[in-house]
């Protein structure tokens, strides 16, 4: 599971300039005004060299009468499920009795803290870091986010706090088998197709939107084969989401999607794909998931229904066009039986071990079919390729110029690459890497011939 790291403190102290910076985004808002950070926001972090989650949360003003209700709990559900709490606080306002009152409200929660002194900018460190430390909170942090000074350091602190990677890994071992995630907006049909592949009512289903909370684990065997289900709370548009504890449950729900084999996409025919189907997908495939989709609800739609089912797949979907479709009633079972075939191709897809010398010779069949384009007057030369990882298949392509290589030529060797190792079900992720050019920098030395040949030529052009 990845590891949480909430961003705390009081309003315009810097922590969404802070989750943009750790997570490469621009996704959190970003103003010279408090209090414009109202909902929750979640992302993957990628600075410092090891997987995490980072939520930028609402401002705490500390004080009770004064605290908006929802966003307050909101907040302090994320201190609650979250590995380390960054405590931000601003550097050139110095020690307030709001950050006291934060302070204490902490303490008593029992969580690792790193204490955060942002906009540091400018001023004497130490100076402006001296009053912070009666916190409590250790040796603090100083930083400028707005310019990404501090950060990397900051990093390295926080990762001593978190579980390190084997004991991630062993925690996501516990669950044997394949692990399928059965993720999609609420009352879309997870638990219950969860529960008609079980057999029983293991999960609680009903038609209200939102009954499942948390992520359940689920062991599960079948022909001999160990499966874990994973079923996980739904996610909707965050205008439509009113309750903490729902809000929430989106941070489980990515956890889920990261501790995942293969992901299983539950789709409602009869809403139709919705701009935030599309979303949760495209978080899937950042996460380099196999993935099947299922469209549930399935029965009781006539051949016009369905055919613009099909054409809305096709119309806003044309990224998934690996990924194998099932359509399904997880209500009366037609066609659940069918989805562990496709599981099953997706995950022996995204696994799979390919040679060196394979890899290269297709390589070199893709470039003899079709050749890579003039670069500035010279060919991109592609020179040989191996695997690079698993789960997504990760191919790694040496040459040279590589990083000129347009778009439209990766994506012709990713569809080359699948078809011809018959992957379905997973992305693959291509890897280009340049040699070092053993004459750059380097001046060609002339002969003596050359040289006099040269200040002949530069006597005509000085004349001319």
């Amino acid at each position: 599971m990845l590891p949480v790291i909430a961003l705390v403190g009081r309003p315009n102290v810097g922590k969404s300039t802070l989750f943009n910076q750790l997570t490469r985004s621009r996704d959190a808002l970003v103003a010279d005004f408090p209090g414009l950070t109202r909902d929750r926001q979640y992302g993957p972090g990628r600075v410092g060299g090891f997987p995490y989650m980072v939520v930028d949360t609402g401002g705490l003003s500390g004080e009770a009468e004064t605290l908006d209700d929802l966003m307050a709990r909101q907040t302090r559900q994320a201190i609650d499920e979250s590995d380390v709490v960054l405590f931000m606080v601003d550097g050139r306002d110095g020690l307030t009795a709001a950050d006291e009152s934060i302070a204490r409200d902490l303490r008593t929660r029992g969580k690792q803290v790193v204490l955060v002194v942002n906009k540091t900018d400018g001023l004497d460190v130490d100076q402006a870091m001296a009053e912070f430390h009666s916190l409590g909170f250790g040796v603090p942090r100083a930083i400028a986010a707005s310019h990404g000074r501090g950060i990397a350091g900051l990093m390295d602190a926080v990762r001593e706090h978190l579980p390190d990677a084997e004991t991630v890994e062993a925690e996501a071992e516990r669950w044997p088998g394949i692990r399928i995630a059965f993720v999609g907006r609420p009352n879309a049909g997870k638990s219950t197709l969860i529960n008609r592949i079980l057999g029983e009512e293991r999960v609680v289903a009903t038609e209200v939107p939102g009954t499942t909370r948390d992520s359940i684990f689920i062991p599960f065997e079948r022909d001999g084969q160990a499966y874990t289900l994973i079923d996980t709370a739904g996610v909707r548009r965050r205008a439509r989401v009113h309750e903490a504890i729902e809000k929430f449950s989106v941070v489980k729900t990515l956890q889920a999607i990261d501790a995942a084999h293969v992901v299983v996409m539950v789709l409602d025919a009869r809403e139709g794909i919705s701009e935030q189907d599309a979303h949760l997908l495209g978080v899937v495939m950042d996460a380099g998931r196999a993935l099947v989709l299922a469209i549930n609800k399935w029965d009781g739609l006539d051949s016009d229904q369905r055919d613009r089912v099909r054409h809305e797949l096709d119309l806003k979907l044309p990224f998934l066009d690996f990924a194998e479709r099932r359509f399904i009633s997880a209500l009366h079972g037609t066609g659940v039986g069918d989805l562990f075939g496709h599981v099953k191709r997706a995950y022996d897809s995204a696994f799979i071990k390919v040679s060196t010398n394979e890899l290269t010779k297709l390589l070199e069949a893709a470039v003899a079919a079709h050749q890579p384009p003039l670069v500035r007057g010279r060919r991109v030369k592609l020179r040989y390729a191996h695997q690079g990882g698993q789960n997504p298949p990760v191919i790694v392509i040496h040459g040279n110029q590589t990083d000129r290589l347009p778009g439209s030529y990766k994506r012709y060797l990713t569809n080359h690459y699948r078809q011809q190792l018959d992957l379905v079900g997973t992305p693959i992720r291509l890897e280009f890497r340049t040699g070092e050019n053993p004459y750059a920098g380097r001046r060609q030395k002339l002969t003596p011939r050359q040289q006099y040949r040269r200040k002949r030529m530069m006597k005509h052009v000085k004349k001319g």
